[in-house]
């Protein structure tokens, strides 16, 4: 049906995904070989063949195949071949989806950046592992930064900025709280660790347009975006919050549409149990606000998981359009996930579907999807249609072809750094310095001046010298004539004295 996803043959009826329910959400669930990321390829082809755009990260680099058709010469060419005469796919033609290449590290795609400032404290708080004093500290930093004007776009202005406000502490802890400098200090040493971690890429300018993810090609088939994650998997915390970033800049972006004819945007997460681990409480709600309201702007977002037990509840309960791929029973929180994804499907006559789950064949599922009414269909064991496009990665010529070739070539690959915090704050401490200097070189000219002014040159200690001599002798003279009289005086009178008696 043009309206829909042919997902494949299920037991009762063809299994579909109808495009005005895709933006309900959904999730693909499964063990390791069971056959998820085939599914995840050819249900993303499905959209981009319906002019979905879709967004998805390539955990493994298998996906990066999507770009070239499959081939007659490919040793899985048989398989996929008798997989489509039994689902009755014929004929089964190859053809590569169009696609770009996405990388973090600027390495196997066009560079993804964000701004400091579009991140926001709450998800940089995650990136770092902060506590909850150090993401208050933190909250204080981006307030003090927008009071003063100063603009984050990079870790060294963040860093720039944590040590202004180390600086102003006793201010700050005035008028917001406590910010002790042993917080900032923390903060600091999680951002040198992000920044070894490679996260120093991720920040900075241009940032990432949300627009270019929402293109179609020529023909009007939607360009699937694929993310490089396999370099990016050894950094789960950063994984885990680029993507809740993106999924945040795709809410607060675009307009509200309702319930469209078909999504405006397919956004597919792999290993998302990664989201989900040691999430705090605050982060979790962000997560399930997101999820629960980003579908009125037209966008689906698809979990892929190995156990469905991964999802919280919250979040779970807004999946619609379920893919259940075999789950194992070795371990009791395994035998738990079985029994949980089976009470999550509409019961279908005939099916043990707790025993169905374990007796599932590579390349089959157990697929409920919403209905043209909205109610989810009766769960059905399904055989998966085999992709278009090519299973595997790509050489190393082809994905610098695919670079070079992209409708974006040569727009994000050159870093702007324009003026932000750490300039105008390395500018401020400079000219304060300066000012220091020259108030310092005053001070030293003043000094000299008084001295200059109080002490006599050479001549004028010589005559000083002169002058205290010769008032030293006049007094001395003086002081001897005025004795002599006093003498006289005294033996005038006694002699006088004398001669009258």
């Amino acid at each position: 049906m043009a309206d829909s996803i042919f997902i494949g043959k299920g037991e009762r009826a063809p299994q579909a995904l109808v495009l005005r329910r895709a933006n309900r959400h959904g999730l693909i669930a499964g063990a390791t070989g069971t056959g998820k990321t085939v599914t995840l390829q050819s249900i993303a082809e499905g959209f981009s063949r319906a002019g979905v755009p879709v967004f998805v990260s390539d955990v493994k680099g298998d996906l990066a195949g999507m770009a070239m058709p499959g081939s007659p010469m490919s040793p899985m060419h048989d398989k996929l071949a008798a997989r489509a005469r039994e689902i009755g796919l014929d004929p089964y033609v190859y053809a590569a989806t169009p696609v770009v290449f996405w990388d973090l590290f600027g390495q196997s795609g066009h560079p993804i950046r964000t701004t400091v400032s579009e991140m926001g404290p709450l998800l940089l708080a995650r990136l770092m592992n902060l506590n909850e004093v150090q993401e208050g500290v933190l909250a204080i930093a981006f307030r003090f930064a927008d009071e003063q004007g100063l603009v984050l776009l990079d870790l060294k202005d963040l860093q720039s900025m944590l040590a202004h406000v180390a600086e102003h502490a006793d201010t700050l802890t005035a008028k917001y709280g406590n910010v002790s400098k042993a917080s900032v200090g923390a903060i600091q040493r999680q951002l040198l660790q992000l920044e070894s971690q490679g996260g120093a890429s991720f920040f900075g300018e241009p940032a990432l347009d949300i627009h270019d993810f929402i293109a179609t090609d020529d023909a009007g088939h939607g360009i699937v975006n694929i993310l490089a994650a396999d370099k990016l998997m050894a950094s789960p915390r950063l994984y885990a919050t680029f993507l809740l970033w993106l999924l945040s800049e795709l809410f607060e972006t675009l307009p509200e549409i309702g319930d469209p004819a078909k999504p405006k945007l397919v956004f597919f997460f792999d290993e998302a149990h990664l989201l989900f681990d040691e999430a705090p409480p605050a982060l979790l709600d962000k997560v399930e606000q997101v999820v629960r309201l980003i579908r009125s702007k037209g966008v689906g977002v698809y979990f892929v998981t190995q156990n469905p037990i991964d999802i919280p509840e919250d979040v779970a309960g807004q999946l619609g359009n379920r893919v259940q791929h075999a789950l194992r029973a070795f371990t009791p929180r395994e035998q738990k996930a079985i029994k949980a994804a089976a009470e999550t499907f509409r019961a279908s006559p005939g099916l043990d579907v707790e025993t169905a789950i374990t007796e599932l064949k590579v390349g089959e599922a157990l697929v409920s999807t919403l209905g043209e009414d909205g109610a989810p269909t009766p769960v059905d064991r399904t055989l998966v249609r085999p992709p278009a496009s090519r299973l595997g990665p790509l050489t190393p010529q082809e994905r610098k072809m695919m670079l070079a070739t992209s409708p974006i070539a040569g727009k994000y690959e050159p870093a702007i750094d324009r003026e932000s915090a750490y300039e105008i704050l390395t500018a401020r401490a400079a000219q304060a310095a300066s000012e220091e200097v020259q108030a310092r070189a005053a001070a030293a000219e003043a000094k000299l001046a008084r001295t200059a002014r109080t002490e006599p040159s050479l001549t004028e200690k010589m005559v000083q010298s002169a002058a205290r001599s010769a008032a030293s002798s006049m007094g001395r003279q003086v002081a001897n004539q005025i004795g002599r009289a006093l003498v006289r005086g005294l033996l005038g009178g006694l002699f006088k004295g004398g001669r009258s008696r």
